[in-house]
Parts: structure tokens; sequence; C-alpha cells
């Protein structure tokens, strides 16, 4: 047997060697980097103390620049978070290291939310993960770019939309068309993902208004549970309505489930359900281990939280940016008229926009496009992790590491955008006021890389018909006598505009005749 033993010596021998050398390179590699400047810190509660401003968290991350530079560190609690505000910092963790800043933190408001990450926004990097994006990507795909079958969901909703500004036209009375605004978005997710519609005041329709402004206002608060979790032990308010709505919205998730179940056939997908239905049984068949619906994350947890995750972020996103394109078309009207006389010129009066007309109306895509710069639905991206030691640039990054892109400051960079406070979607044209241009890579409304939305293609369809068909029919402006809505947001998992009231008038141009939706 001493072969044997001399043999398990020489292995061991060598695999040290191997570790020992990869160690030596990289610390080697390590070597020379710099520590990032860091905000002062205390024990037990960090930088916390730093933090206190009257400035909402991603315009205070933008003026601490001013003394530590575009990228520097702070500790919340236990836990090392790196603030980057310069678009090639964002780019090296985003696209050049996407995968190694691919993870994401746990917190005990976001495993409430997601059931401890089965979901695809806030769950970690895996196979698990990759695999339930790449379902969802396939699903959304069946409703993809210029599909006739989306257009035809989006354009029913949004003459939806337009009936009931008629109506309060004709009445002559202002309006906060928020509840309308979310009727017609949550319809378009509710198609892709339960194959269903809804009209305000359906009793199931109002409980998710509810339970989505819920989690809108618990989640994404940096609550101080986020950051010490054993106070989770004591009574909190906001972790108590964060539940209660949770546990509503997975009642609707389950009672949709249940439905999709009973009626499912391999030979028909009508809705992201069904496709995730379609994986998990063709899983449930499949004999080998590595290929099983464990083993993928096809539990009902994962598909709930996966349909769940689809269904909040693409409902809140698109209406808060809708919210934020008509205050300021109220504070622009110039920009209003542009619109409307491309539209006039261009289709003239007998049809509504259709997708394929989006290259024909570069000032209205260039209007979308300067509403997500100035006013981002989400200004400091859901944080990322890094999964190994690294470095941004010349700055050590260990794992473990929390990483947050600060999209307010690459939005409002003075070194990127001229004037970047004001409005003005004529720098997104060419001089000849022709075509679309990026006049900054610092742009980037919906993230970049690995974790970029999944949505943004739907996302950027809807918006275009909703606001043509509206600004086509309708001319917006604040109710007589009362000033334009504020511009100031309010931070949350979106930046959402404050309430406000609107006056629509139908523009005397407009046909008269009755028009077929797409």
């Amino acid at each position: 047997m001493d072969w044997v033993l001399c043999l398990y010596l020489s292995v061991s021998f060598f695999i040290g060697l191997i570790i020992l050398t990869l160690n030596l390179k990289f610390r080697k590699s390590m070597h020379g980097l710099q520590e990032l400047p860091c905000l002062p810190s205390l024990p037990f509660i960090g930088s916390l103390l730093s933090l206190i401003s009257e400035h909402q968290p991603h315009v205070l991350f933008k003026k601490l620049q001013e003394k530590y530079g575009p990228i520097y560190s702070l500790m919340m609690g236990s836990n090392r978070l790196i603030i980057v505000n310069q678009y090639s910092h964002a780019k090296e963790v985003l696209l050049k290291k996407g995968k190694i800043f691919a993870g994401r933190p746990r917190t005990v408001t976001t495993d409430v939310l997601t059931r401890d990450g089965k979901d695809i926004a806030f769950g970690d990097y895996s196979a698990t993960w990759k695999f339930h994006r790449k379902i969802v990507h396939g699903a959304l795909h069946m409703f993809g770019h210029g599909s006739a079958l989306i257009e035809k969901i989006i354009c029913t909703q949004a003459d939806l939309l337009c009936s009931i500004m008629q109506e309060k036209a004709a009445s002559e009375q202002s309006a906060d068309f928020s509840p309308e605004l979310m009727c017609v978005v949550t319809n378009v997710i509710c198609s892709l993902c339960f194959n269903s519609t809804y009209s305000v005041g359906d009793p199931e329709f109002e409980s998710m208004l509810q339970y989505s402004q819920g989690i809108v206002d618990t989640v994404a608060k940096d609550s101080l549970v986020d950051i010490f979790p054993w106070l989770q032990a004591f009574p909190n308010a906001d972790l108590r309505l964060l539940k209660q709505c949770v546990s509503v919205r997975d009642k609707l998730l389950q009672k949709k489930y249940e439905e999709h179940k009973a009626e499912y056939s391999d030979n028909l997908q009508r809705d992201l359900i069904d496709a995730l239905l379609r994986a998990k049984r063709h899983a449930e068949n499949n004999n080998t281990p590595e290929m099983s619906s464990e083993s993928l994350g096809l539990s009902d947890d994962h598909i709930l939280m996966t349909v769940g995750d689809i269904f909040g972020a693409g409902v809140e996103t698109t209406m808060t940016v809708l919210k934020w394109a008509i205050i300021y078309l109220i504070h622009n009207p110039e920009v209003q008229k542009r619109i409307q006389e491309e539209m006039d010129r261009k289709l003239g009066k007998e049809r509504h926009p259709l997708l394929s007309d989006r290259g024909s109306l570069p000032y209205l895509e260039a209007t979308i496009r300067e509403v997500l710069r100035i006013r981002p639905v989400s200004p400091l991206l859901i944080p990322h992790v890094a999964l190994q030691d690294t470095s941004i640039e010349n700055f050590k990054v260990r794992k473990g590491t929390r990483v947050i892109v600060n999209l307010w400051s690459l939005h409002h960079d003075e070194n990127e955008w001229k004037d970047p406070e004001l409005f003005d979607p004529g720098r997104f044209l060419n001089s000849e006021g022709t075509g679309l241009i990026n006049p900054s890579s610092s742009y980037m409304p919906f993230g970049a890389g690995i974790r970029v939305c999944l949505g943004e293609a739907l996302a950027k369809m809807e918006l275009f018909i909703f606001l043509s068909w509206i600004l086509q029919r309708f001319t917006l402006s604040s109710p007589p006598g009362q000033p334009p809505p504020l511009l100031e947001g309010r931070f949350g998992v979106v930046l959402q505009p404050a309430k406000y009231r609107v006056t629509v008038i139908p523009r005397s141009s407009w046909m008269t005749n009755e028009y077929q939706a797409c």
C-alpha cells in the first residue's frame, strides 16, 4: 500500500502547489490596487449618520461626488456598498465584468416579496436564474417587437384610455388619470401573463391597486430591518404591511395558476404561465436528475414568483414613465405642438399611429427618450453583488460587496449632457431633426448587460402607442388657475411623481369618424 500513500502525497503536493500559485497570482493581480474612498463609518451603524440629508438617495449620492469622487464606498451596518456615478465605471460593472457583478443581495423585505429570491429581478445569479430568464424571454418573444398580437392588445387599451379622456373632455372636467393609466397598462401585462383583462372598478383589479401600492411604499425604502435583520423580531409596521400585500398578491397568483393548470394543453401557449407550465411538464417527464423540475427551479414557488415579478415590474414602471411624460408635456406645450404637427404631417388624419410608424416620428421617439433620461424610472438600479474578488478601474472590490449604479448621476452628468436639468428632446435628434442619435453612452434607462430589463422592448412599444394616440386626439394642460405638476419625485421602487390633475382638450383637427382600433 506504500505506492498508494506515495501517489496520494504526490497528488496532494501538486494540488497544493496549484492552489498556492493561483493564490499568488491573485495577490499579484490585486497588488497595487487602491482602496476606494469611503464615507465616515462608525461601529455597528456604519455610515448611516453621513446619509442623513434633505436630499433623496439618488440626488445625495450624486452630490457626494464633489467630496469623494465619482466612485466611493460606504457602510450600511456591516454591509459594504460601492456607489457608481460615472459611465466608465458603470460600463465595467454591467458590461465588461457583468457576470462577476451579477449577484443580488439578500434582504429581509425582498425575501418576503420573492419567497427567498425565487424570482428574476432579485434572484441571485445561478443556473436556475438563467433558465427562468430564458423561458420568460422566449415567452415575451412570442409577443415580440412588431408582433401584430401585442400591437392589437396595446391599441385596444389605448383606444379605451382615449375614450375615457373623451368623456372627461366632454364634461369639461380635469382628472387624475392614475387609475385609468394603471388599468390599461395592467391589462397589457395581464394579457401577457394571464391572458385576461380588467375594467376600472373590478374587485380583483381594485385589490391589485391596493397591494401594488403597498409593495411600492415598503420595498426599497432602505428600511432599518434590511440593514439590521435582527430588528424583524420586533414590531414593524412596514414589514407587516408588506407581508399583507404579498399575501393578497400571492392569492391572486395562485388562483390564476390553478386555472391554468386545469386548462393546460401541450398544444396551447396563451401566456407566460402556459410557457412556464410547459417547461415544468417537460422537465417532469425527463428522468435525468440534472433536467428535473427541481434542479431547474421549476417549483410552484419559482413559477409564481417569476410571474409576479414580470407582472409587478411591467405595470409600475411603464405607468410611472407615462405619468412623467404627461407632466413634462404639460410643462412644455411647445413639445406637444411639435409632436402633433409631426403626426399630422406624416400620418394625416385617417388613422392612428402603428408600431411601423416609429421610424417616421423621430421627435416623438426623442421625447420618450428624454423623459426616460431626465426622470429615470429606477434612479438607483437594483444592487449588484460581486461574486468574487475583483476590481473596478484601479480600485479593489472584495467578494460579497454590493454595488449600486446611480442611473440618476449617469443621466445628469454635466460632462456627458449639456444642461442636463433642461428638458430637451432635440438632444436625441441629428442636426436636421430627421433621425435619432444617442448623444451619450451614459444613457441606459433599462440598465445593461446580463441584468438588463427583460421588458425593455415591450415598454418602448407601450410608451409609443399610448402617447401617440393621446397626443393625436388631445392637448394636455393643467386645470385653469392651477400650477403645472411638481417635477420632484418620491423615491421608492420607482421614482413616483406627486399626484396631479390634467385637463384634456380635444383637437379640432382630429377626425370625427369612428375608428376600428388596429
